[in-house]
């Protein structure tokens, strides 16, 4: 459901992996301008430090300034080694209809 949604408003898909991974990257013509993590919970210590790794590693390598994690339920926002990163609940972030972070 959520590739799908992903692929209705951006089109183009990747995955990025490197040392860790990281679920989607969307380029926009030339650009890779959004990097998603897609997890049921990061309620486990050792689910969120994946996640987050993966997304860092993402933003870190295509200089993206934020980042996203799509949820189950769960919902919050922090900065980590100078990355945004805003989770989110998936079926709040369809609803909202917002293709991009900001």
């Amino acid at each position: 459901m959520f590739f799908l949604q992903l692929r209705r408003f951006w089109g183009e898909l990747y995955y990025h992996r490197n040392k860790v991974e990281c679920d989607f990257v969307v380029r926009i013509k030339d650009k890779i301008c959004q990097a998603v993590q897609v997890t049921v919970s990061l309620a486990e210590e050792s689910t969120r430090k994946r996640e987050v790794a993966g997304l860092l590693n993402a933003c870190k390598a295509y200089d993206l300034p934020e980042g996203l994690i799509l949820t189950e339920e769960e919902e919050d926002e922090f900065e980590e080694d100078g990355v945004r990163i805003r989770v989110e609940p998936v079926w709040k972030w369809i609803l909202s209809g917002r293709t991009f972070l900001s």
